[in-house]
């Protein structure tokens, strides 16, 4: 690391800032998605189970305590139970776009830090050679080996650098996009399920209520 920090230059440690930026926010991400992600079919048959029982308050609770989007729709869905269809949907679907901006929180920040660290490399190598160029100029026409090599040091440490940062920085935005469209798919479905089983629920209710 030392030897690095020592020929890459101020531009190393940005570099090494953006690598530690976009690890911490991995694993933020990562550690946030994870606590999203539950047991779908398991938690909308506890909800189904609960709500038959009519006790809808208990319902609620379990979703309260219960972290993540699935929740989150599942219990705009139960507060408004007794509304329309067309409301209950639409107060579903508005509960669905507010939980995706949460999903994607911070995933452009690694985005901007795997784009720009192969360019702050870049701007490494450029700096490296006009380093060494000018050293070159300066020393003609004897110029030894070891006047050049800083700056012949400085542009490849950069660009390697910045290509090792911007590699796992996109494989990880990628990983992260994947498990956001996974839960993104779950809330769907929650939502969709949700709203079949209190329609069903309203209708039939309002089948027992007229046949007495």
């Amino acid at each position: 690391m030392e030897f690095f920090i020592g020929h890459a230059g101020a531009l190393g440690w940005l570099i090494a800032t953006a690598a530690v930026a976009a690890l911490a926010l991995f694993f933020e991400r990562l550690f946030h998605l994870h606590r999203a992600e539950i047991k779908t079919e398991d938690f909308l048959s506890g909800i189904k189970t609960i709500v038959q029982r009519d006790n809808l308050p208990e319902a609620v609770k379990m979703c309260d305590q219960t972290p993540g989007p699935v929740a989150y729709v599942t219990r705009t869905a139960l507060l408004h139970h007794n509304s329309e269809r067309d409301a209950l949907v639409r107060a579903v679907e508005d509960a669905g776009l507010e939980e995706v901006p949460r999903l994607e929180r911070r995933l452009r920040t690694l985005m901007t830090l795997a784009q720009i660290s192969p360019l702050l490399g870049l701007l490494g190598t450029v700096v490296g050679l006009a380093q060494s160029l000018m050293i070159m100029e300066q020393n003609a026409p004897l110029v030894h080996m070891g006047d050049v090599t800083g700056g012949i040091w400085r542009a490849l440490l950069t660009t390697a650098a910045g290509l090792l940062v911007a590699i796992p920085a996109y494989a990880g935005h990628n990983l992260l996009l994947s498990r956001i469209e996974r839960l993104v798919m779950d809330m769907e479905q929650a939502a969709a399920e949700m709203i079949r089983f209190l329609e069903e629920r309203k209708k039939n209710r309002g089948d027992g209520q007229g046949e007495r």
